[in-house]
C-alpha cells in the first residue's frame, strides 16, 4: 500500500482538470512534447510546465530530455495504487 504523502500527491495532482486532461491525453499510450501537452489550453508554455511538474512529482509522469526537447509519458503506478486504496475503502462507502 502507498504512503499517505504518495496518495495526497497522486489526489493532489488530480483535483485540477488541466491535469486530467492533460493525463488523458498521455493515457492513450502515446508520448508528448510539453508544447503538445500545452497547447490546447489558454495558457503560457510556464503555467503548463508548472502543472506537468505537480503531476511529475505525484509520479504519474515522467519526463526525458532528447536535445532541447523534453517528451512526457504517463506512468500508471501511482493511479493503479491509488485505484487499489479506493477500492480497499470502497467497503466503508457500501
Amino acid at each position: 500500500m502507498q504512503h499517505s504523502e504518495d496518495l495526497d500527491r497522486a489526489f493532489g495532482a488530480l483535483a485540477d482538470p488541466t491535469r486530467r486532461a492533460m493525463l488523458t491525453k498521455l493515457g492513450h499510450g502515446d508520448t508528448c512534447t510539453v508544447s503538445e501537452l500545452a497547447e490546447p489550453f489558454d495558457m503560457s508554455l510556464p503555467a503548463a510546465m508548472k502543472h506537468i511538474a505537480v503531476l511529475e512529482n505525484a509520479g504519474l509522469v515522467l519526463r526525458e530530455k532528447t536535445g532541447r526537447t523534453e517528451h512526457c509519458r504517463f506512468n500508471p503506478k501511482p493511479m493503479r495504487e491509488a485505484m487499489d486504496w479506493l477500492e480497499q475503502t470502497q467497503k466503508f462507502w457500501e
